[in-house]
């Protein structure tokens, strides 16, 4: 086992004791992306039902050309939760055709995701050079190891998963480590139909099921926990009020859930729910104050015809 590894392992445990020790118990979402998880959630945004990836990446193959013309050239690319970078290659195939090659820094917190995407990227763009960095968040110090100009992606609505507060301390994250000039495109998902947005999360197929439960087994593999996965079941729900899709694991019935490398035993009573994600929505206000709070002038935002998805590009105008 790396290092790297060992110090993600001490860091999973600490999040799986944190969030079971809650009185109303939570697990947070980066917890899905393992190999299997990563997978997946590759498997979901495919899925008829699952309508952000398809309808952001219409937007970005609508306008990709606009937003590569108001970034300028030379322009180095990082992106957040980058994955398998699928959507990521329309955004490049139109900068490579405006200057001869892409620096691509994508940061993920699955290795087999990265893995993957530069593979494909290395397979599919000669002048394309990926370097991956495999972590979360919390360090984005590799933002500032290249120069200006840079783009930095945040697509795929992933900032739904943060509370307001956390979501504009990203966005200043970001914003620190980049120069006046420098752009940040943000993707979200916007509010709709309530049907809509539930199917989204609960697909008849039981993938979103499948990679919710997931997250209990990685706990059984990597903490030696004894979760029962079939005495769990996956719920989502449309929280109006606070404007999210949430998501929960229901205990079927009583139980108890023993994980070794906690050295603890944890009670579920029946009906009782472990909160795994929330996707919070959207308006297009909404949306623009919040990239300003985060330090980041509002260019031009984009929506789909039916808009359901929306992406932003903003600029830092000071330093």
């Amino acid at each position: 086992m790396t290092t790297f590894e060992q110090s993600c392992l001490s860091g999973i445990a600490a999040e799986v004791l944190e969030g079971l020790s809650r009185p109303h118990r939570a697990l947070p979402p980066k917890l899905f992306y393992d190999e299997q998880g990563s997978a997946l959630f590759e498997q979901i945004t495919c899925l008829p039902e699952y309508y952000p990836t398809r309808t952001e990446a219409a937007i970005l193959t609508a306008n990709a050309d606009e937003i590569c013309s108001r970034i300028g050239s030379d322009v180095s690319v990082s992106e957040l939760g980058a994955g398998t970078a699928t959507k990521t290659r329309i955004l490049l195939n139109s900068l490579v055709r405006l200057q001869h090659s892409v620096d691509y820094f994508p940061l993920d917190v699955s290795h087999a995701a990265l893995q993957l995407a530069k593979n494909e990227l290395n397979a599919d763009f000669e002048t394309v050079n990926v370097y991956p960095h495999v972590g979360d968040f919390e360090d984005l110090s590799f933002l500032g190891t290249h120069a200006s100009p840079r783009l930095v992606l945040y697509i795929g609505s992933s900032i739904g998963n943060l509370e307001q507060s956390e979501a504009i301390a990203l966005l200043k994250s970001v914003a620190r480590h980049l120069s006046p000039g420098d752009h940040l495109l943000l993707g979200v998902d916007l509010v709709k139909d309530r049907d809509v947005l539930v199917a989204a999360y609960d697909d008849q197929a039981g993938i979103t099921a499948a990679f919710n439960k997931n997250l209990l087994s990685r706990i059984n593999r990597e903490l030696g926990g004894n979760f029962d996965t079939d005495a769990f079941q996956h719920v989502a729900l449309w929280n109006e009020s606070a404007a999210r899709v949430e998501m929960h694991l229901e205990s079927t019935h009583t139980q108890q859930v023993r994980i070794d490398a906690l050295d603890q035993t944890w009670s579920f009573s029946r009906g009782e729910r472990i909160h795994t994600e929330n996707s919070y929505k959207y308006t297009v206000g909404r949306l623009e104050n919040m990239m300003r709070s985060g330090g980041f002038e509002v260019e031009h935002t984009w929506t789909d015809p039916q808009s359901w998805f929306a992406v932003s590009l903003g600029v830092i105008t000071e330093s």
